[in-house]
């Protein structure tokens, strides 16, 4: 047998999992959550299949310091029942960064990989969390 055209297809208990720790301090918002969902999908290594769950730990660090484009103003609706009644518009860049970034990574994900997925992004900022 010619062991050339062989194709390596990992198993669905890939226990091969790296885990990557990004300093978030003056990085763009943008830029960095489609490197983090690359990671978080396994995309950047030589036997990704798109089929296989593959991809690796991601920790952030410093998430209250990253870059958020503060001259536009980017809205979220809570509680959206009846117009005027109990309707809450929160500016992005007044609340938490955690929720931020998590939020923007999470619309990168289609949605049947969202719950795996955000399980292995950790979010942490400078100051301490309880």
């Amino acid at each position: 047998m010619n062991s050339l055209n062989k194709t390596f297809l990992p198993n669905s208990n890939y226990e091969y999992r790296d885990w990557f720790f990004i300093d978030c301090r003056g990085k763009n918002l943008g830029r960095l959550s489609t490197t983090i969902v690359k990671l978080l999908k396994g995309k950047i290594k030589a036997h990704y299949y798109p089929s296989k769950n593959i991809g690796d730990y991601v920790i952030l660090t410093n998430a209250d310091s990253i870059l958020i484009n503060k001259t536009n103003n980017y809205y979220i609706v809570k509680n959206p029942g009846r117009p005027g009644y109990s309707l809450k518009i929160v500016n992005v860049n007044d609340i938490l960064p955690k929720v931020t970034i998590e939020r923007t990574i999470k619309g990168m994900l289609s949605i049947s990989e969202r719950k795996q997925l955000m399980k292995r992004l950790k979010v942490y900022s400078a100051k301490y969390e309880k």
